[in-house]
């Protein structure tokens, strides 16, 4: 006994889905701020990033181009500034995919990591 589309004479039934991924987007944890070495930035959760950059979060060879995605361009360069190191983005991404409620592995993107 499936609610899936079912054949009728006139055609097929349409299952809407917007309204339950409406509710699983409200569900995802706030977006979060932190502070490292002086710069101040905020990420929104994992889930809630757009699908193509999903991907790429966990690849370590383009962690740049995440934040600057994320983040944008200037903030990137503040964290030049402030001295950001390889081992630092690694806290930064290890903390951020606790808190938007994925384990590690879990996502798409750690399995690059």
């Amino acid at each position: 006994m499936s609610t899936s589309s079912k054949s009728k004479s006139a055609g097929t039934e349409v299952v809407s889905l917007d309204a339950l991924a409406q509710q699983k987007r409200d569900a995802l944890p706030s977006p979060i701020d932190y502070e490292l070495f002086g710069v101040r930035f905020t990420l929104p959760p994992m889930k809630a990033i757009k699908w193509e950059l999903q991907e790429k979060v966990g690849n370590l060879n383009d962690t740049i181009g995440v934040l600057e995605e994320v983040l944008g361009e200037d903030k990137v360069h503040e964290m030049y500034k402030a001295g950001y190191q390889l081992s630092d983005l690694e806290v930064i991404a290890l903390d951020w995919q606790k808190r938007s409620g994925l384990e590690p592995g879990e996502s798409q993107a750690s399995a690059g990591s």
